[in-house]
């Protein structure tokens, strides 16, 4: 199944490239179903080094925005990079001015010591760098990444148009690129909250939808619920989260962020966001789960499990008083963030597959919590649900340990960037999760995974570097999988090295490609905008 990259091609996706004045057509190969017209909006890195000096990791080069727009059998591919602060006075200045996230920028050589020494008080300047994703509130888009600040884009035009502090509207530190949305428009978010005496908790924000009169939703968010932090000082990284119809799932990885080191990083020349992660190698891992209607968190329910880190919840859903969790879980404590160094993954293929073997081993994981907790069945099963070999065990302490369902396992080969028939089966029972597969995390498949039963379908081809399929249900249809897949493929070598790749979901076969004579970098989520 692992294909072999000894020309490394891949090195192409990370490097820097110009925007485009226009949007350019596409050469369409095979036939896209004419149901299709809409745009699929993407986000990543697009410049990954300022005036010679290089940005060091694969979340710190400057966001670029990318568009691919269907119309009446037409395709056209567009790109502008975001004009974030961060991007702007990096141009100006021609070097690094905002500290990113695994790239510090060194204090202003022009200023003397006295200014600095100012700047220094003035505190903090955080990253408005949006390269992770782009989803919709209310009637806008914004473009985002994991701080306080999230940037409102035309999704037509790709213009900048207003950067957007949260915490104008949330006591939140920052929130995640993954939300929840609920067919209403509602959001859903959570994110870190560095409170009041250094009070530690995890706030589930709630954003309602557009009301039709010319109010911001973002006015009238506010927070739901508030989780505890295991450790004071210390939050765990936290990159998405889970929620069913009644229920949101949040997972405390021992991937922690040392507040102290955080606090002072800012005074300490040359530390970026990554100098303040560190592992907790004690805790295992910890399930918290809330009530969403009245939202209210679930103090007795003490679920623990093994280490592992999370980055992205694939789906859950509630079944005969158990909560299901599917999960891409990376196994043990060590941060996989220190295997996505752009030197790491711009290696030689020999030397990105040395890297891998010693970085945490990735597995798609099903766990399952149960919800009624009786002291008298203390050390054996609670799960009695027939299709899953996930347990959890009451033990004598209250806590439950969990124990998982192996749903996808290879050796380097991680099934990651998760979608599903989102609208469809968010929160409920389901079959069906589409990735895409990281070989020594280098992206060369796109993987359809029954979480049923287990069985895999795979698109590759060769010297191709797809990225995260996004399911578009056919109108009308019934069955789940019924629809297409929309990843955008770099072939470097090619005469035409960028394209839009259309799949079949049943049967991940080639409906369609539109390419384009361009080179595409990497890109990390998005959005299909009918």
């Amino acid at each position: 199944m692992s294909r072999s990259h000894p020309a490394a091609g891949y090195k192409k996706i990370f490097e820097t490239v110009e925007e485009l004045n226009e949007p350019i057509p596409a050469t369409i190969t095979g036939v896209i179903p004419s149901w299709l017209g809409g745009s699929l909006l993407r986000m990543g890195p697009g410049q990954f080094e300022v005036g010679g000096e290089p940005f060091n990791h694969l979340f710190d080069g400057q966001a670029l925005i990318h568009k691919f727009d269907l119309k009446n059998g037409q395709v056209t591919y567009y790109r502008r990079f975001i004009r974030t602060d961060a991007y702007v006075r990096a141009m100006t200045e021609n070097r690094v001015v905002i500290t990113e996230f695994g790239t510090a920028a060194y204090p202003d050589p022009c200023k003397n010591i006295f200014s600095r020494f100012f700047t220094y008080f003035k505190g903090i300047e955080v990253t408005d760098n949006c390269l992770v994703n782009i989803y919709p509130i209310g009637e806008d888009f914004y473009a985002v990444t994991e701080t306080n600040y999230i940037t409102k884009v035309d999704p037509d035009s790709l213009e900048t148009l207003k950067k957007v502090d949260l915490c104008k509207y949330l006591s939140v530190n920052g929130v995640t690129a993954h939300p929840h949305t609920e067919a209403d428009g509602t959001v859903y978010n959570i994110g870190n909250c560095f409170g009041k005496n250094m009070s530690l908790a995890y706030n589930i924000v709630k954003i309602p939808p557009a009301q039709g009169d010319e109010s911001e939703p973002l006015e009238k968010s506010k927070v739901v619920v508030q989780i505890p932090s295991s450790e004071r000082l210390k939050p765990s990284y936290v990159h998405s989260f889970g929620m069913t119809d009644n229920y949101f799932v949040f997972v405390e990885q021992p991937v922690k962020i040392n507040l102290l080191k955080f606090l002072s990083a800012w005074s300490i020349r040359g530390a970026s966001y990554m100098d303040c992660f560190e592992s907790n190698y004690s805790m295992g891992t910890w399930f918290h789960l809330a009530t969403k209607d009245p939202a209210a968190y679930m103090s007795s329910h003490k679920f623990r499990a093994s280490a592992f880190n999370l980055f992205h919840h694939i789906n859950s859903y509630e079944d005969q008083g158990f909560i299901v969790v599917d999960l891409c879980t990376w196994k043990g404590h060590d941060f996989v963030y220190n295997y996505l160094y752009l030197a790491n993954v711009k290696e030689e293929w020999e030397e990105v597959k040395k890297a891998a073997t010693r970085a945490p081993q990735p597995e798609v994981r099903r766990y399952v919590l149960p919800l009624d907790i009786h002291r008298e069945e203390q050390g054996k099963n609670l799960v009695s649900l027939s299709y899953t070999t996930a347990t959890a065990v009451l033990h004598s302490d209250g806590t439950i340990w969990l124990e998982p369902e192996v749903l996808f396992s290879g050796p380097r080969q991680a099934f990651e960037f998760p979608q599903i028939n989102y609208s469809q089966r968010r929160g409920k029972e389901y079959s069906f999760a589409y990735g895409l597969g990281l070989n020594h995390f280098i992206p060369d498949k796109i993987v359809k995974l029954n979480v049923q039963t287990k069985e895999t379908w795979v698109w590759q081809e060769e010297d191709c570097y797809p990225s995260e399929p996004l399911f578009v249900p056919t109108p009308g249809a019934t069955e789940e999988d019924d629809g297409v897949l929309l990843s955008i493929v770099v072939k470097p070598g090619a005469e035409r090295p960028g394209f839009l790749l259309v799949l079949d979901a049943m049967k991940l076969t080639e409906l369609s490609r539109a390419e384009v004579n361009t080179i595409i970098p990497v890109t990390l989520h998005g959005v299909y905008k009918p």
